[in-house]
């Protein structure tokens, strides 16, 4: 037995003292392991809307470069098609290495909106840059919409079995009202406006309403065929269905004027443009941009759905 009559109690104070010290240190790794967290979580913020203000082609050392730019699937506000063309086209002419341009296609149109303001911009570029040639190679396919925007080219080489043309605007919908008398269901629509529900499929069709419609369809078409004309120019043969809406492969489009010849990026880099070397000036879809789009495109459907005109 221990002759130290305090002894329990200095065991006490000994174990109490060990507890503070065993809760000092699992307060201390917690808050540890809380900091590294919030330095994980930001470090994946920061590189999620981060982005680094560079060009490309600036990292080339050399006697030049072609820039490619990227024009893919629909052309719609969803894919950001006409913002980011507009900004690689930016970066692409601000490179002092860039000797040409690409823009490699491959889409079946979108807005006739979108696919108008990219058109100005080459236009707009090219006036400003005569020295750098700008051409579109199409892939598989470059209809409506997307040929529009390569009627603004310096020229437009295709592959044999390309598809190309749609020159044309189409609108379409669907009418449930038949299907309504049937189940017995009352529309009770009230507008402000008599053209307000214009489009509504809820609704008979409406004479009037109907030759609005398309006037406006006929009002975009002779935009799209003045732009193909001003961008082709005497290049366009006298053909009476180039205007209809017809597609043609690439074999038949050359004699028709709606291309200049057969070729590939890489051969049109190397032979027409004579610098080899390519650099992608697409811009990368980051995630704040996505979302951003996502919100906007949900916000705005229900307008498009009224009246979306599409070049495909």
């Amino acid at each position: 037995m221990n002759d130290n009559p305090q002894w329990e109690r200095q065991l006490l104070e000994k174990l109490a003292m060990a507890s503070l010290v065993e809760q000092r240190r699992t307060r201390q790794w917690k808050i540890f392991f809380r900091l590294a967290w919030l330095v994980i979580i930001g470090a994946a913020v920061f590189g999620l809307f981060y982005t680094k203000d560079e060009v490309p082609g600036e990292r080339l050392i050399g006697d030049g470069h072609t820039a490619t730019l990227q024009l893919k699937g629909v052309i719609d506000s969803d894919n950001d098609t006409a913002e980011k063309l507009i900004t690689g086209l930016n970066d692409a002419y601000r490179d002092k290495n860039t000797r040409g341009i690409i823009i490699q296609a491959n889409s079946p149109g979108g807005s006739p909106v979108l696919s108008g303001m990219v058109y100005d911009e080459i236009r707009r570029q090219k006036k400003l840059h005569p020295a750098i040639p700008l051409y579109v190679v199409v892939e598989e396919v470059c209809a409506s919409g997307c040929y529009y925007i390569a009627a603004a080219a310096d020229k437009i080489f295709v592959d044999k079995a390309s598809i190309i043309g749609s020159i044309g605007v189409l609108s379409d919908g669907f009418g449930f009202t038949g299907v309504m008398e049937k189940l017995g269901v009352e529309r009770r629509l009230r507008t402000s406006g008599e053209n307000k529900a214009m489009g509504d499929p809820f609704s008979p069709l409406n004479p009037k309403q109907e030759a609005i419609r398309q006037q406006l369809l006929d009002d975009i078409h002779q935009q799209f065929i003045s732009a193909v004309k001003d961008g082709r120019g005497s290049r366009l043969h006298n053909d009476p269905d180039l205007f209809s809406g017809l597609i043609w492969l690439g074999t038949k489009s050359i004699p028709l004027g709606l291309a200049d010849g057969y070729g590939t990026v890489h051969s049109v880099a190397r032979d027409v443009i004579k610098s080899e070397k390519t650099v992608d000036y697409t811009p990368e879809d980051t995630f704040p941009s996505r979302f951003a789009r996502r919100l906007g495109v949900e916000f705005s459907s229900g307008v498009k759905g009224l009246f979306d005109p599409r070049f495909f």
